[in-house]
């Protein structure tokens, strides 16, 4: 299999990290969603969890486009656990978050 540019840096951060892909998919995620969180704090969590998404779908896109050129087809499968991985932690406070909003809009004084 080729290595790309975008796969050389990959294994150079997890090298230079000591962590698995995996757990920097999930320190990615979160890390873009707290960043967006803090420095627009008028915006809701789940702005902030879309841009989460839409950066890990631009990511496997690159990912796919790698699998194609090297492997001849797309590792969906793979694609789609990191896309999880990325999203699992804005998910559940993002949840959090709209479950607290929930809970304030429906206690009446």
């Amino acid at each position: 299999m080729d290595t790309s540019t975008t796969q050389g840096i990959k294994l150079a951060i997890v090298s230079a990290t000591g962590l698995s892909k995996d757990a920097l998919h999930i320190y990615v995620g979160m890390a873009v969603y707290l960043i967006l969180i803090a420095i627009a704090r008028r915006f809701r969590p789940y702005f902030a969890w879309l841009a989460v998404l839409l950066i890990a779908c631009a990511g496997e896109w690159v990912d796919r486009r790698d699998d194609i050129g090297s492997l001849g087809y797309w590792r969906w499968q793979a694609s789609a656990h990191d896309v999880l991985n990325t999203l699992f932690w804005p998910t559940a406070l993002t949840l959090l978050w709209l479950l607290k909003c929930h809970n304030k809009a429906s206690v009446h004084p």
